[in-house]
């Protein structure tokens, strides 16, 4: 006997002795078959345990109602919040979803569309590796007219929608907290220029000391990476010169740590000697000692957001469009900053 999961309408035709056109219509619920058939067709489709054939009954109709999501990186606490917000709503609309991970690599990310096109996904959802400036792999689905969605990460060259946070905000908020605290000379220890979020974080912070009368001081900025040796990296710099900053906005939660770390090993004192910044709010940043004061952004939400924006062009046809959409930052002062 057939294994159940390859129990097909065939076999439920055969043990009825009926047409196979008239199992796959009852099991439809034609109208042009009698009730006693259908019921008939259901009894002995549980009996046989058919299950239908979901993704060849999509084929058909151009639509396999599952969405592809490109990420980063899955261990981010950011990255993973997002994808429990797109899978929730994506479940609740129908939708199932394929998840690939970059790992921050351009070739890997390559490979990932061609995946997720290979895969027939109705749309896509992602979130650009930090070193990827050729977007060619991503015209495989706007040139197909497949709806692309960017958060976080997002590409300008092309005509897609987009979710993000308030970077410039966000900036902005951690630099004048560190003013506001009687800091005189703020570093930035930032991510590479070539993507918006870190453009955006910078040009806030800079607003900021400009606000203030600060003077612009380049050698206390430093573009990285912002891996944990590279938060070490910059702190070495930065704490190792004769005229030291007395204060550190690092673009992510991650470098905050290595720069708070590298602080205490050569003897300064968090906050009285060097109060820090991050950017975030991974779960760490508030256990770890001293807590860290970071800029929240939500991943669930921008998540949510980004599936809700697809999941509509998906359903209104409307295509791959411009639109950009914000969501709100905010500070949360903890004891790496609070003088």
């Amino acid at each position: 006997m057939k294994k159940e999961s390859n129990i097909t309408i065939h076999d439920i035709a055969k043990a009825l002795n009926i047409s196979g056109s008239t199992v796959s219509r009852a099991l439809n619920d034609n109208s042009r078959i009698s009730e006693k058939t259908k019921k008939a067709v259901r009894d002995m489709a549980k009996q046989l345990g058919y299950q239908p054939n979901a993704l060849a009954s999509n084929l058909r109709t151009s639509c396999t109602k599952t969405i592809g999501v490109i990420i980063p990186r899955i261990s981010r606490f950011f990255f993973s919040s997002a994808i429990t917000g797109i899978e929730e709503l994506a479940r609740t609309r129908g939708y199932s979803v394929i998840i690939c991970q970059s790992n921050d690599q351009e070739s890997r990310e390559v490979d990932c569309t061609k995946t997720l096109f290979a895969s027939r996904v109705d749309g896509v959802i992602s979130s650009i590796a930090i070193n990827t400036v050729n977007f060619d792999h991503y015209k495989t689905f706007t040139s197909r007219n497949i709806p692309l969605v960017f958060f976080d990460r997002v590409c300008d060259e092309l005509e897609t929608s987009q979710v993000v946070v308030d970077d410039f905000k966000g900036g902005f908020l951690a630099a004048e907290h560190l003013i506001s605290k009687g800091c005189k000379r703020i570093a930035h220890l930032g991510g590479p220029q070539h993507l918006n979020i870190y453009i955006n974080r910078l040009q806030g912070y800079l607003k900021a000391l400009r606000k203030h009368d600060f003077e612009i001081e380049e050698d206390l900025i430093i573009e990285s990476l912002l891996t944990r040796e590279d938060g070490k990296e910059g702190a070495k710099r930065l704490l190792d010169s004769p005229n030291r900053p007395d204060a550190i906005f690092a673009a992510n939660d991650i470098s905050a740590l290595s720069i708070i770390l590298y602080a205490k090993e050569i003897g300064l004192r968090i906050p009285e000697d060097l109060a820090v910044v991050g950017f975030s709010n991974e779960p760490f940043s508030e256990f770890v000692s001293p807590s860290i004061t970071t800029i929240e952004q939500s991943g669930f939400d921008v998540g949510t957001k980004a599936t809700e924006l697809l999941l509509d062009i998906i359903t209104n046809k409307t295509g791959n469009h411009q639109e950009t959409i914000v969501l709100p930052v905010k500070l949360i002062e903890r004891e790496s900053s609070n003088r």
